[in-house]
């Protein structure tokens, strides 16, 4: 396998719920280290990342606690390879030719820690994907 030329750039967006883009971002770094561009972003500024997610995130050895999510801009999308929506497609600019992909989260009842850990781990199964996918 040869390393491509070019280092893909990869945002995630998830508009309501910044945090979860985060945690993708954040797995896709920790997997794909410098080979892969990431960005994150949501629709709203906000001083920190949810303290449930920095602690299930914290969890699996990823420190998010100096985090701040970032404001989703059409820049952003322009300069990314990949689009990842993360139940929020319809708020993200489109362009053509370029690569979208939406996953589909599952909300689990609850709020805190303890809800946090599904999506984490829903958005880790998918992450490892992704890394075999743009490694190959």
């Amino acid at each position: 396998m040869t390393a491509p030329s070019h280092r893909p750039s990869v945002l995630f967006v998830c508009v309501h719920n910044a945090g979860r883009s985060q945690m993708a971002a954040a797995f896709l770094a920790h997997l794909a280290g410098d080979r892969v561009e990431v960005r994150s972003a949501g629709s709203a500024p906000a001083d920190s990342v949810n303290p449930a997610v920095v602690e299930a995130m914290k969890e699996v050895g990823i420190d998010l606690s100096t985090e701040t999510p970032k404001m989703l801009t059409v820049d952003a999308v322009q300069a990314s390879d990949v689009v990842i929506t993360m139940g929020c497609g319809d708020a993200c600019p489109v362009f053509p030719g370029k690569r979208y992909l939406d996953w589909e989260l599952d909300d689990p009842a609850g709020q805190g820690v303890d809800a946090v850990r599904p999506i984490r781990d829903g958005i880790e199964r998918r992450i490892r994907e992704l890394v075999s996918e743009l490694m190959d």
